[in-house]
This record gives C-alpha cells, structure tokens and sequence, in this order.
C-alpha cells in the first residue's frame, strides 16, 4: 500500500471533497490531505478486490495497522481515521450506504512522552552555578534551590510573597491552577537558601523599596517574570554546562522523578505537584520503567 503509487481517484471520494470544498468551505491544502488519505483507503481496498463503500469495520482495523506497519506516526493515524469516519458518515448521509463501519473505528493511542529530566550531577551543577557574592546570585540561587525542592510551576514559583513562607516548620503554601491551594514541604537546603537571599539580597536588590512579592525582577518591586526566570535559567544551564534544553518543567520533572526513585508514594508526589488527577503524576513511573529495564539489560546474566 504505497502512496507514490498511482491511483484514479474514486468518483464518491471527489464527491466528497466536492462536499468539503463548497458546503464547508475548507482550504485547498486540507482539500489535498483529505484526498491522500482517501485514496489510501482506495488503494488499500482495491488490494482486496473490493471498494471503500463496501469495507467492513474489520477491513477498516485492518488499513489503520497496515498504516502503523509502514511506520505513520500514531498521530498521523489519527488524523487519517478521523478523515475516514467523515467520508463515511458523509457516504451514510447520502445513502450510498446503509450502516457506518467506521462508527466504531478508534485511533491508535499516542505514545505519551517521557518527561524530560536532570541528572543529581546536573542538578548540583546547575544549583551551584549563581555567584552567591551578589545579591542577583543570592536570589537565583534561592529560585533554583525551591523550584527543585518543590517542585512548582514556575508561574507560582514567580508569585510566591514572603508570607507564604513558613521556614520554621518547613514547608510553603501557594496558589495553582484554578486558583487552589495547596501547601508543599521544603527541604533544609532549599530553607538555607532562602535564608541567606532573606537575609540581605532581598533588601539589596529592592534598595529600600518595598514589595509584596518574595523574588523582584531586577529592574524595581515588581515580581521577577516567567520569562525572566526562563532567561536566567538557560543562563546558569549554559554556564553549568548541562547538555540539556534546561526549562522550569524539566526542573519539575527531575524533582518528581527523584522522589520517585527513592521510594517516595505516588500520591504524595502527586499532592506536591499540584495535579488534579492521579493519573497525570503517573507519567513519572513510565520514567523508572525505562530506567529499570536499562539496569536489567545492563546487568542480569540472561537478559
């Protein structure tokens, strides 16, 4: 099933995109990509010496695998089937068939991607890299130290206030998606840095100015912005030499995946995070797995 081979386009496909073309008005180039994809359908059923309008919902399983084992992505699957769920549904419509077969046909599920993560070298580097001599390198080192201790987003990382501090028990209470709340601990390291950023950074940099938010910008009281933060992340990643496209979510994402790698429950992370549903923290045990099955090949003697 080869798409450079040629095939006369059915007259119920241009039909079809006669339909797409006028009733809904789509662009030429979508106009072009339905067409691909229908004459795939076509060439596929022609190779069993039948016609699209006749397929079953098996014959139908059968395209989508065949189009997984020529190697489209899951995501390019999807786009096809949603193609011809409409040109059926359009077929239905005009009573060239009697009962959808694609009623019931479902993509492929996408492959979900692995987090991105930091190494405990790459974290340490990249933690030691702020000039901790100035007043801008006491506060990034405190950015740095809570966004791994705690593993925020960096938008309430930014929005955080000194009363939302609580350095004597340990932890700090902020704001997350749709405005919740939620409390998360922090580690002595991280409490360490924001005492010596408190101590006299802080000050240095607001010169006496006041302001309600725990890291100003550089340039007034106003709050350091996300992509402030950004900027000076890709900064300290670049002088640490981590290899890595650095971002605040790969600092989440190594925060969560460490805990996990030392025993840490899946829900608690989860509470930490912020996540509203229990099955977005669960990305992070795809991570272990990989990392498992690695060791494993590396090091059992029938692998």
């Amino acid at each position: 099933m080869s798409a450079d081979s040629p095939s006369p386009s059915d007259a119920r496909i241009d039909a079809y995109l006669d339909h797409l073309r006028v009733v809904r008005r789509l662009q030429p180039l979508s106009i072009e990509s339905y067409n691909r994809d229908l004459l795939q359908l076509a060439r596929f059923a022609a190779g069993r010496g039948s016609s699209p309008e006749v397929l079953s919902l098996q014959d139908l399983e059968a395209f989508v695998r065949a189009l997984m084992a020529e190697g489209y992505s899951p995501r390019s699957v999807a786009r096809m089937v949603a193609g011809v769920r409409g040109f059926y549904k359009h077929l239905l419509v005009s009573r060239v068939i009697a009962s959808n077969p694609s009623e019931d046909l479902r993509p492929p599920r996408a492959w979900r991607t692995l987090p991105r993560y930091l190494s405990l070298e790459e974290v340490d580097a990249l933690l030691g890299a702020p000039d901790l001599s100035t007043p801008r390198g006491l506060r990034d080192r405190a950015l740095l130290d809570v966004l791994y201790a705690t593993g925020l987003r960096v938008s309430e990382l930014v929005s955080l206030r000194p009363p939302d501090l609580n350095l004597e028990v340990g932890f700090l209470t902020c704001i997350g998606k749709g405005d919740k709340q939620r409390i998360v601990p922090v580690g002595d390291l991280a409490i360490a840095s924001l005492r010596a950023y408190l101590g006299g950074g802080r000050m240095a940099l607001l010169k006496g100015q006041a302001s309600p938010w725990l890291f100003p910008g550089g340039r007034g009281t106003s709050a350091l912005t996300r992509v402030g933060f950004w900027k000076l992340l890709k900064g300290y990643a670049l002088k640490a030499g981590v290899s890595h496209d650095v971002s605040p979510h790969v600092l989440r994402h190594s925060f969560a995946t460490h805990l996990l790698d030392r025993g840490a429950d899946l829900r608690a992370i989860q509470m930490m995070l912020g996540h509203a549903a229990l099955s977005t923290t669960q990305i992070y045990t795809h991570v272990l797995e990989a990392r498992l099955k690695r060791v494993y090949d590396a090091h059992h003697p029938r692998a």
